[in-house]
């Protein structure tokens, strides 16, 4: 078994599941073939009612290109991945200051998309760095009327930090690709590559699902996650790689800025960055005890482990656009 495909796409409900356990002298009334069976289509449609679900309303935001639209899915999927981080943290009763960190947060992302939207890229930048600074002022702000004698100050201010710059500042690259090209108020121009980097991100993801699944035998990262391998691994490269091909196939005058030599390119980042998305994840998971970052989609998890992938995919789409392709 490979990648948790569970983490990370919306079609994750491909993923086999373990039996329930039950307990000795429990009558299930059915044959234990016959309780694995049931339990394996409870989560399979589980799963297939949270992907349709998730996907239509994405597709629909997507191809429509409505501004408030895209603020609503991002804004939401964000601050809820957010809360998840520090649950996770109190999870493991690790200190956080939560509840400012969510108002940080709500700040940063209501800004970055009025600034986008209405302001040049140069204000919008100029924006972000306040914001950032703005975070390092109230979480110490925060921290002076913290008593300090049960828990560290430092390990308070970094775990809340981190939250916002990991979740948060890492997703806002949407938002930023969303604007990547000259648009129309009340419409983005830069929707269709939002739809590419979300499709070459899950085909990385699924890539390495099955391909570790069917062949998978030498372990990737066994510390951090033992299901992973280096069959996997390539696998996700390649699949990667042949959802960048199809995209630009099928949408090449929407994504006239990618050619095929920068979507070979692409392909082969995207997927890479997206392993090392899933891998970031499992370790935060890993050492705070957890499987899954919520329960937001039954038979998935929370939007954590939707988007961890993203949040490295999204950064890395964005740099090379402007740097390489060197959108003006």
């Amino acid at each position: 078994m490979d990648f948790d495909f569970t983490l990370n796409s919306g079609l994750s409900f491909l993923e086999p599941t373990k039996n329930l356990p039950t307990f000795a002298g429990q009558n299930t009334g059915m044959q234990p073939n016959q309780s694995t069976a049931s339990n394996t289509k409870v989560v399979f449609l589980s799963r297939l009612s949270s992907s349709l679900a998730l996907w239509g309303v994405a597709l629909y935001i997507i191809f429509s290109g409505y501004e408030l639209g895209f603020f609503a899915l991002i804004a939401s999927i964000g601050m809820i991945g957010l809360w998840e981080f520090y649950t996770m943290l109190d999870n493991k009763r690790l200190p956080n200051f939560k509840i400012t960190g969510m108002i940080c947060g709500a700040v940063f992302i209501c800004g970055s998309f009025y600034y986008y939207s209405q302001a040049s890229r140069v204000e919008s930048y100029e924006f972000e760095a306040a914001v950032l600074l703005f975070f390092m002022f109230v979480v110490f702000a925060r921290q002076m009327f913290q008593k300090t004698r049960d828990i560290s100050p430092i390990e308070t201010m970094a775990y809340t930090l981190f939250g916002l710059l990991y979740v948060l500042w890492l997703f806002n690259f949407i938002t930023k690709i969303v604007y990547v090209v000259p648009h129309e108020p009340g419409m983005v121009k830069g929707h269709f590559y939002v739809l590419y980097l979300i499709v070459v991100t899950k085909f990385s993801d699924m890539g390495a699902y099955l391909t570790g699944s069917v062949m998978g035998k030498h372990p990737l990262v066994p510390h951090i996650s033992p299901k992973k391998t280096w069959e996997g691994f390539f696998g996700a490269l390649g699949f990667s790689l042949l959802g960048s091909y199809a995209m630009l196939a099928m949408m090449h005058g929407k994504l006239s800025l990618i050619d095929y030599k920068n979507g070979t390119v692409l392909g082969l980042l995207l997927g890479f960055a997206a392993i090392i998305g899933d891998l970031a994840e499992s370790i935060i998971k890993r050492s705070c005890d957890v499987k899954d970052s919520g329960k937001m989609l039954p038979g998935i998890g929370g939007a954590l482990d939707l988007i961890d992938s993203l949040l490295f995919t999204a950064p890395l789409l964005f740099f090379y656009m402007r740097l390489v392709i060197k959108v003006p």
